[in-house]
């Protein structure tokens, strides 16, 4: 199968001119990237967050800061390297919600210039479409700073430093290329160890006929970076490491998260789902309804997967010599690692954090195809139609979950279609969607530092201690000079109010509780809907006086003596 050359324009290589025009060339496709982040930033940074997930981004790294240990004193599903970054952003910049945002703004263009830099192998045009393509599907879940996003940004950061350095010709510097590379995969295993499967993956592909010692130098980075998790284990312990980042995820999580394989044609599964929906921006072109996108969404990102490690293993096996053959595959097969993580939780998030890696690749690999199929077609027609119909398809399929939303955040930066409202407490901010939920977190949280001392210990839960679905733990993070009292900062259901759990315990050590009535009303189909253990509330009757009900949202309670 011949080649497909790479869309780009003709110049000498030696003219002065023409080494201009190719520097202004570069510098626009970097601005039209730039511009799909910048144009709905300020939308964004001002945008309601997940309580719990964004909460427990902003406590996490705080509570690290002050000598806590993930896994051993509170529960962390993940590598510790998201919360050991993020704290030492936290330690230059202080612990803020701009400084948590600006943080998962990095990780969201670690994984935007990584696809571009995989994909300027095919020149600029295809590289700036997967780029655009990719800030489409992740831009719209916001800024959390979650472990996930910073990931993949720096796996695939490294896949492009490992094609690099297959690619060099020149012998040291294609060795520090594979350093460099082995170094970021290392990194990224160390933010999310779930990625090590599509990181092995992608990386066998990446080394299969490359020269031993750029593979020996690829293997030493990959291990520098891991190294940390020995500090890890050390300190936290091997046995809480298993349980939290192993058993709890794997065996006793997934009962209680778990959605439908597809997702429901006729309704939205999940809670939060259906809760965003009730916000959505009005869309004036056609499109399914939103259950149905996400029914679709399922389908096509299957699909797209399977078409780029397709597309890419026909051409390897056709030149296996080919960088940009090998590229792809080395994508396809990062694709099916990290497939697991849609197939876990089948709702919107999940599949960006997935589609925003393997629909960005679709054109190149429509390109390729129709470059093998029809020769005489030019480059640049191929490349510019295969990304109209990628954004065809992001606005008339699948608006709902991408372009929809980053049109929203974009009008929002500009004050427009804005629902977010603040909560504030000693120079410490957070957004709410609802007025109502956001006075009332501002009631209780005022109430909550009158009644409490610096050093006190804070426990915030479900109002229905037997059912643990969800928790709004940025209270955590506006009460900063509380400690929390739980180790289930993150709730989740089957783990924090099973049988046995530790918190009974927890709360009986609490010297101030917040309880949120938000969530009573959860309901998915999965085992959140089973209840657990009464340990908890009896702990509550037994310990705790009401102190206050504020809007009906959050009850308030303090130890009795």
């Amino acid at each position: 199968m011949p080649r497909a050359e790479p869309v780009a324009d003709a110049a000498a290589p030696h003219s002065p001119r023409n080494n201009g025009a190719e520097r202004r060339r570069n510098a626009l496709a970097l601005a039209i990237v730039a511009f799909v982040f910048a144009l709905p930033l300020r939308g964004l940074l001002r945008a309601p967050g997940p309580p719990m997930e964004e909460g427990f981004m902003l406590v996490f790294p705080e509570q690290v800061l002050k000598g806590a240990i993930p896994n051993r004193d509170f529960l962390h599903l993940y590598g510790p390297g998201s919360l050991w970054a993020l704290a030492g952003v936290f330690k230059v910049f202080g612990v803020s919600l701009l400084s948590e945002r600006m943080f998962g703004l990095v990780q969201q263009l670690a994984i935007v210039f990584g696809v571009y830099a995989l994909a300027r192998r095919w020149g600029r045009i295809l590289a700036v479409i997967a780029a655009v393509t990719s800030g489409l599907i992740i831009i719209p879940f916001a800024l959390t700073a979650l472990a996930w996003v910073g990931g993949v940004g720096l796996a695939l950061c490294g896949l492009a430093a490992g094609v690099q350095a297959r690619a060099g010709g020149d012998d040291r510097g294609a060795r520090r290329w594979a350093m460099v590379a082995g170094l970021l995969l290392g990194l990224a295993v160390l933010f999310r160890l779930d990625l090590v499967l599509g990181v092995g993956l992608a990386t066998i592909a990446l080394v299969r006929g490359m020269e031993r010692s750029r593979i020996s130098r690829l293997v030493a980075g990959f291990v520098i970076g891991i190294l940390p998790y020995s500090i890890h284990i050390a300190t936290a312990g091997p046995g809480h490491v298993f349980q939290g980042m192993v058993i709890d995820p794997i065996f006793r999580l997934r009962g209680g998260r778990s959605l439908p394989i597809p997702p429901s044609w006729g309704h939205l599964d999940g809670f939060l789902q259906r809760a965003g929906a009730l916000a959505q921006l009005s869309w004036p072109f056609p499109a399914p309804a939103r259950p149905h996108q996400l029914f679709l969404w399922f389908f096509l990102l299957l699909g797209a997967i399977a078409f780029v490690m397709w597309q890419g293993w026909r051409a390897t096996r056709a030149d296996p010599g080919s960088v940009t053959a090998r590229t792809l595959l080395v994508v396809g097969l990062f694709g099916v690692g990290i497939l697991p993580q849609a197939l876990q939780r089948v709702d919107s998030g999940h599949f960006s954090w997935v589609g925003c890696v393997v629909f960005a690749f679709v054109p190149i690999a429509g390109y390729e195809l129709v470059r093998e199929r029809a020769p005489n077609v030019p480059t640049r027609r191929i490349a510019i139609v295969s990304g109209a119909l990628m954004l065809a398809l992001l606005a008339f399929v699948i608006p709902a979950f991408t372009i929809r939303t980053y049109v929203d955040y974009s009008l929002q930066t500009f004050g427009i279609h804005r629902a977010s409202y603040k909560i504030e407490h000693d120079g410490r901010v957070f957004y709410y969607g609802k007025p109502d939920r956001a006075a009332a977190a501002n009631l209780v949280i005022a109430a909550a530092a009158r009644i409490s001392k610096p050093g006190q210990r804070l426990f915030v839960g479900p109002v229905n201690l037997r059912k643990t679905p969800y928790s709004d733990a940025y209270l955590y993070y506006m009460l900063g000079d509380l400690v929390p009292a739980t180790y289930y900062i993150e709730m989740d259901p089957g783990v924090a109010n099973a049988n046995g759990s530790r918190l009974p315990d927890d709360l009986e050590s609490a010297d101030v509780v917040i309880l949120s009535a938000i969530w009573e009303d959860w309901s998915e189909p999965n085992d959140s809907r089973k209840v657990g253990s009464d340990a908890a509330e009896k702990v509550l009757a037994r310990d705790f006086c009401h102190v206050g009900s504020y809007l009906g949202l959050y009850e308030l309670y303090r130890k009795c003596h």
